[in-house]
């Protein structure tokens, strides 16, 4: 790290980070021990929280630490995301969504072996329009599972999942995508 100041590698690594980062990868990857890499965050935590109110703060969670978005400011956030967005989903959420719909819970990484491609932003975008949600976790991996939720049944106009059409057979097993799964790791 030569002549770096390592709360500034921390905050580098976290601005970057779209999960939690375990404090031992933060560790790993700033060179420093555990204790002191924790140390280290808590004194980014509490400048951030000192002073002038931010539009984020660095907390631990879900397993490690990441930037959040101020509670103060999530109205101002929401509104900036979903301004402009019609009620129509792209070709690539539509896609994402029929894939949870038909194999809930699903991960990320699931979903991304049966598309082909990064599904992240379009996750997070079905997530913020309330079509999907957190269903959990992976007893084997801990990653996060996703299932629909009850609005994506009322802006789809059904009364259950039992009203999808018998697409299913032509996606692949839950036992296939267990296996890609770990062969992505």
């Amino acid at each position: 790290m030569a002549d770096l100041c390592p709360a500034t590698a921390l905050e580098a690594v976290l601005f970057v980070a779209a999960t939690p980062v375990p404090l031992a990868t933060l560790a790993e990857a700033v060179g420093l021990s555990e204790a002191d890499t924790r140390t280290e965050l808590e004194n980014l935590a509490r400048e951030y929280r000192s002073g002038r109110p931010r539009g984020f703060e660095l907390r631990e969670a879900g397993g490690g630490w990441r930037f959040y978005t101020n509670p103060l400011v999530s109205d101002i956030v929401l509104a900036h995301v979903t301004r402009g967005q019609s009620g129509k989903l792209s070709t690539p959420a539509l896609e994402t969504l029929a894939v949870i719909a038909y194999r809930q819970p699903v991960t990320r990484a699931q979903i991304a072996a049966i598309r082909g491609v990064n599904v992240d932003g379009v996750v997070r975008t079905l997530a913020t329009r309330g079509l999907i949600a957190e269903a959990g976790t992976t007893p084997s991996t801990g990653a996060v599972l996703y299932a629909t939720t009850p609005y994506f049944l009322e802006a789809m106009g059904m009364n259950s999942l039992d009203e999808l059409p018998p697409l299913a057979p032509y996606l692949p097993d839950a036992t296939e995508l267990d296996d890609v799964e770990r062969e992505i790791r």
